[in-house]
């Protein structure tokens, strides 16, 4: 399955592990990466002496490529820099913020780039700064989302159309089905986390991977758009967010009423009731909880059966 993105990050196959807060550890992401996919440790909620050990941990699991997901509004960015660089990490994603920032010193350091975007307009710029890949997240996608609220569908063709350097479909893709959907759209890889949190690699708390498997369609919403849009299941917290709305709650009100560390309580805890507890909408298509290695398998299985069944048609007979 080689192309321009499993060249770039030297690995079996164009499946990228999302890096996601609370979720993604050096289990989850030396899982992935062991199985041929590139696996990504999520540093946004990590202290940067935590950082430094999961790294090192990481090498200590997988000599296959691995990467840190580095957002840029995380207040110590500095000493997570600094970390990345000491262990010479091969890959990082960054994201909220302007690639511009870090891109120059990480590529001078040899390390390769990918900024995370949700528009053509941010893509565009995000080729400018110089980075070596983009990853283009759809609506659908869990946790922290764009405000243009486009579809992964409407946007990966858009952002196919234009782009030079190699792109990475994310938002609402969880099975080999969507893998190939993407691809066909343009996309040279997909990025998966909600599958992802639900294998027992995952750092997220049992009590969160259950309820993202019990999550059906309709399950989730993306809200506080006021402050940062994000995906949430609808749980007691959800309901408080929604009755703030009704009574015409100000921003600050809003502001207050999310507080600090919803995420970690609800997703690292396991606080199922004022926990915040981001996943996306492919929440309905999980239906258990299976090793990463195997969850890996699944999804190239299925896009190699459905790419093989679509090639067989008929296309005089439909």
């Amino acid at each position: 399955m080689a192309n321009r993105i499993t060249k770039l990050f030297n690995i079996k196959y164009p499946i990228i592990q999302a890096g996601m807060i609370w979720c993604s550890g050096w289990e989850l992401a030396s899982a992935v990466s062991n199985a041929g996919g590139l696996g990504i440790i999520g540093s946004g909620s990590m202290y940067p002496d935590v950082l430094d050990e999961q790294i090192v941990k990481c090498k200590l699991a997988t000599n296959k490529p691995f990467a840190v997901n580095l957002p840029m509004i995380y207040p110590d960015i500095n000493k997570h820099i600094k970390l990345i660089l000491k262990h010479k990490v091969p890959i990082v994603f960054t994201s909220a913020g302007n690639p511009k920032t870090w891109t120059k010193l990480l590529k001078d350091n040899g390390i390769i780039v990918v900024h995370v975007v949700s528009s053509l307009k941010f893509a565009l710029k995000s080729e400018l700064a110089g980075v070596d890949a983009v990853v283009a997240e759809g609506f659908e996608a869990g946790g922290h989302n764009g405000r243009e609220e486009t579809t992964t569908m409407a946007l990966i063709p858009i952002v196919a159309n234009e782009l030079k350097i190699p792109l990475i479909a994310a938002g609402g893709i969880g099975t080999g089905k969507g893998m190939l959907a993407a691809m066909s759209l343009g996309a040279d890889a997909v990025q998966i986390g909600s599958r992802f949190v639900t294998t027992p690699e995952s750092s997220a708390h049992q009590n969160f991977k259950n309820t993202v498997v019990n999550t059906k369609d309709g399950g989730t919403e993306l809200t506080l758009k006021e402050l940062t849009p994000v995906r949430l299941i609808k749980n007691e917290f959800y309901n408080q967010v929604q009755t703030a709305y009704q009574n015409n709650a100000s921003t600050e009100d809003i502001k207050e009423l999310l507080g600090r560390g919803r995420a970690k309580k609800g997703m690292f805890e396991g606080d199922l009731i004022e926990g915040e507890l981001e996943i996306g909408q492919i929440a309905g298509l999980i239906n258990e909880i299976k090793p990463a290695k195997d969850v890996v398998k699944e999804i190239i299985n299925d896009y190699l059966q459905i790419k093989t069944e679509i090639a067989t048609l008929d296309k005089y007979n439909f």
